[in-house]
């Protein structure tokens, strides 16, 4: 059989050695990572198993602070509810009492009864993940790269909408002002085919800046 020549081909971050590798790219293409990255010591894997349970996480933490999604995980842990099975036969009520909005509630009993083909997704080029992902209720660009970046692994996704990869960004580089995201993918461009290793730089320079995570 003839190879599909739409299947995902590139790097995917599984292990520190990806990440070294990365690292000592980033290191080679440019003065500021070279110097930045000695600091922040052995960045962090932080993959996650994929499926229901990896988008999920990122939709409770959408556009709330990082302690507050964690005591929502906390309570939906708790209560069973990390399942789609469970999430699609949950009621409002015990969706609520855990915590979520009633946007996010419909996000994710809309997702759960989706029932999408999460294994699909492994063998996508990564536009075409995106927009699969996009299409189901409540996943933006932001969420559906960081599925890609820490359930698929896919090691040259930026996420760029995320404030605290703009913030680092303006303060590694000295930048006036907080860079957009379109400014941010342009910045980041000769980053590739790293990118996902330069967002785990930019959120551990975060966190040693500003003294707080940049995301869960």
């Amino acid at each position: 059989m003839a190879p599909d020549p739409a299947r995902y081909r590139g790097r995917v971050i599984d292990t520190a050695e990806d990440l070294a590798e990365g690292s000592a790219h980033l290191a080679s293409i440019c003065q500021v990572w070279a110097r930045i990255l000695p600091q922040l010591g052995p960045l962090p894997l932080r993959r996650r198993p994929e499926g229901f349970e990896a988008i999920a996480s990122a939709i409770v933490g959408q556009q709330i602070s990082i302690a507050a999604a964690a005591a929502i995980w906390q309570r939906m842990e708790a209560a069973g509810l990390l399942t789609a099975p469970a999430i699609a036969a949950a009621s409002d009520d015990d969706l609520r009492n855990a915590g979520l909005s009633r946007p996010k509630i419909r996000y994710l009993q809309g997702i759960a009864r989706a029932e999408p083909d999460w294994l699909d997704l492994r063998d996508m080029p990564d536009d075409q993940a995106i927009a699969t992902l996009v299409a189901l209720p409540g996943i933006g660009i932001w969420t559906a790269e960081i599925y890609l970046k820490f359930a698929l692994g896919r090691a040259d996704i930026i996420a760029a909408g995320d404030l605290a990869l703009q913030e680092a960004a303006r303060m590694m580089y000295e930048l006036p002002e907080r860079p957009t995201p379109a400014a941010l993918r342009d910045l980041a461009q000769p980053w590739a085919p790293w990118r996902a290793v330069a967002a785990r730089g930019l959120w551990a320079y975060y966190r040693h800046a500003k003294g707080r995570e940049g995301i869960t």
